[in-house]
């Protein structure tokens, strides 16, 4: 492994470096982003079952924040919920922007690595052929030993580039793809909480 490497030349530095961010962010995301830990399946029922006992008081809720990615969302709804709809939506909509961004963290760096991790193995290929054409202009035809080191070069990079853009692109759709399914959970519930709260329509929430 190393001796390929070191034949692809200084660009597979910043591609193994591309490799290693690839794998840390993956891991990372794959641990954060637990859906029962986001979005635990019963909070809302636990939250109706606290506000029908007239037990929801400051320490609940801060409990509440402190649980889940979810409970923050509902938590900042029900802190503002006596002064109306309207201002229980602005506070649920603000939060969950925070939250968002949570969840998207690192995404966009992995979206990067996928994108740019080709075209370092492409500029690894034209350099790699700058070489093999140089030394056929000092040397002619004749001398195969350099010509190969240039042609592996150029190989070794592309490969090497694509090895990283692929599964990188792929952990990337991954997690956008779980981090919007975990969005459309918590606007349900949260709209579950604030219609109940402002009885527009009959919820259950027991089922939550």
């Amino acid at each position: 492994m190393y001796e390929i490497v070191t034949a692809g030349g200084w660009l597979m530095l910043p591609i193994v470096l591309c490799s290693i961010a690839v794998i840390a962010i993956s891991v990372e995301r794959y641990w954060t982003l637990n859906p029962t830990k986001i979005a635990p399946k019963h909070q809302l029922g636990q939250v109706w079952t606290w506000i029908q006992n007239n037990e929801l008081d400051s320490e609940r809720l801060k409990q509440l924040r402190r649980s889940s990615a979810l409970g923050r969302i509902l938590a900042a709804g029900l802190g503002n919920s006596r002064h109306g709809r309207d201002v229980m939506r602005d506070s649920i909509e603000e939060a969950a922007s925070q939250v968002i961004h949570d969840l998207e963290r690192f995404l966009g760096p992995l979206g990067t690595i996928a994108a740019i991790a080709p075209l370092l193995g492409l500029l690894g290929t034209v350099i790699g052929m700058i070489k093999v054409f140089t030394s056929l202009n000092l040397q002619g035809a004749g001398n195969a030993a350099v010509l190969a080191g240039g042609i592996s070069e150029a190989l070794i990079t592309t490969a090497a580039g694509l090895c990283v853009a692929i599964p990188a692109m792929i952990a990337h759709r991954f997690y956008v793809r779980r981090v919007d399914s975990l969005v459309v959970v918590m606007e349900q519930e949260a709209v579950k909480l604030v219609d109940a709260l402002h009885n527009e329509r009959r919820v259950d929430l027991k089922s939550s």
